[in-house]
């Protein structure tokens, strides 16, 4: 995985959000469509300069998912500042999640 992609959980989610853009796809190791955007999220980290991207593994951590009402996977969430500005489930390709980071 990519070194551009920092892994976030319920102790260090606030602090990475809190400035800039910030794509945060919310994951499990057994769900199928989620690895399926595996390369998705590596190509998102490795050609948005600008950008942080990161994962959540719900496994491992649930508070923040649970709080942010994530009941399906993967979910992607768009972070501007803090505060959520776009939200996607399901699998997406690459230039449609570059659009949504493009209108911010």
């Amino acid at each position: 995985m990519s070194e551009n992609i920092k892994h976030l959980n319920d102790d260090n989610f606030d602090q990475e959000i809190a400035s800039g853009v910030t794509i945060v796809d919310f994951y499990a190791d057994w769900c199928g469509p989620c690895r399926m955007m595996e390369p998705v999220i590596e190509e998102l980290a490795s050609s948005l300069d600008e950008v942080k991207v990161a994962k959540f593994d719900i496994e491992s951590s649930q508070n923040k998912p649970a709080a942010l009402g994530v009941t399906s996977i993967p979910t992607i969430i768009i972070f501007k500042d803090g505060n959520e500005s776009k939200r996607i489930v399901g699998v997406k390709d690459a230039d449609e999640l570059k659009s949504m980071v493009a209108e911010l």
